[in-house]
């Protein structure tokens, strides 16, 4: 079993073949391999963008975990700042996609604009494919809300399947591919709402507020610093590194019973509400999990807690909910509806009766 470990190269994971777990060591490499990842996209953006370290690690803990995220902004907020922050702080070897792309949503852009398009070429009598803009590590879909849905939909099966179809051939996608969204919550004028199955392919909803005084004062001083001296140079993150990290924590870091258990029981709470139209699905419990996963590695666990559901919660499923005419907003929903289960969780494990921690792992033969 190949245990060592360097930057761009694969990480080798192996199980106990007793207990089908891992080692401590292996345990140790997974999380020490989170901290450089994280870590070193992490300071990537935030020196890019500041009083965000909130939405850096919502962000951080979807790409981890394989999902995608909708911004919605204010204009001047600093959405695109991050997602090209972002790409910046992504190295890959494969040239044939570039790092990061955005597109400007439109009212006249056509699907093709986004997935590619056939082009014929005279020379040879035939024609050849021009990819689109989603062919790339990190996509930012800007005003993602102001095409129409046919448009929209051809964002489903590229964040969904990894792949693009066109003139019935299937063009696939980087494994990395990322989509970062915005939209604006106030100027809805002449927009599309984007449907419940688009909603869904997201894996958090970020509400982006203003930030407070002390830190726009810095953007200020920071402004004004840059002007005269130039930032340091930080080191790329490698696609490689992202990617090992990924099945690294899906791997390493445990989900317990009781954690299943209160996630299945806020679904059935939420759904049995009456301010609720349309409750969440098990599609979203099932993507649920790498999110959790990434939060607990990435606060240097290796098991998923009742504040990873607590934190998450809201970003996961809100915008999820249909809710019925005069209710509250999503939020207030969720954390009403949400406490019985989590208070359940809570008790169970306060009793002894249940455990959300691994049993101890064995050293590395």
């Amino acid at each position: 079993m190949e245990m060592g470990y360097a930057s761009g190269a694969s990480f080798s994971w192996g199980q106990n073949e007793s207990t089908g777990q891992a080692s401590a060591e292996e345990l140790r490499l997974m999380l020490e391999l989170t901290r450089r990842v994280f870590g070193g996209i992490g300071a990537h953006l935030r020196q890019a963008i500041l009083g965000r370290d909130d939405v850096i690690e919502l962000v951080l803990v979807a790409l981890l975990a394989d999902g995608h995220v909708l911004l919605e902004d204010y204009p001047g907020s600093g959405k695109t700042t991050l997602a090209k922050a972002l790409g910046r702080s992504i190295q890959s070897e494969k040239t044939e996609f570039p790092t990061f792309r955005r597109i400007q949503f439109t009212p006249d852009l056509l699907p093709s604009d986004i997935t590619g398009v056939s082009v014929f070429q005279p020379q040879t009598g035939t024609f050849s494919f021009n990819p689109g803009p989603v062919f790339t590590h990190l996509l930012l879909a800007d005003e993602i809300n102001r095409t129409p849905p046919k448009v929209q939909a051809a964002m489903l099966e590229a964040m969904g399947e990894k792949q693009v179809t066109a003139d019935g051939r299937l063009y696939p996608l980087d494994d990395l591919f990322f989509v970062i969204a915005t939209q604006n919550p106030l100027d809805v004028t002449g927009t599309y709402p984007l449907p419940t199955p688009q909603l869904d392919r997201f894996l958090f909803k970020i509400p982006m507020n203003y930030i407070d005084r002390e830190s726009e004062m810095e953007v200020l001083a920071l402004q004004l610093k840059n002007a005269r001296i130039a930032r340091p140079t930080l080191d790329p993150v490698s696609r490689e590194d992202i990617l090992s990290c990924r099945k690294a924590i899906a791997r390493g870091v445990q989900v317990s019973m009781p954690i299943r258990e209160a996630l299945v029981d806020l679904a059935q709470e939420i759904r049995r509400d009456r301010r609720v139209l349309q409750g969440i699905s098990t599609r979203s419990l099932v993507l649920a999990l790498p999110a959790l996963q990434a939060r607990a590695a990435i606060h240097g666990r290796d098991y998923v807690s009742p504040e990873d559901v607590q934190k998450l919660g809201p970003y996961l499923f809100c915008h999820r909910m249909e809710r019925a005419p005069g209710s509250p907003n999503a939020e207030v929903l969720f954390r009403e509806t949400s406490r019985a289960p989590l208070e359940r969780l809570v008790q169970s494990l306060r009793n002894g009766g249940a455990s959300i921690a691994p049993p101890a792992r064995s050293p590395q033969r």
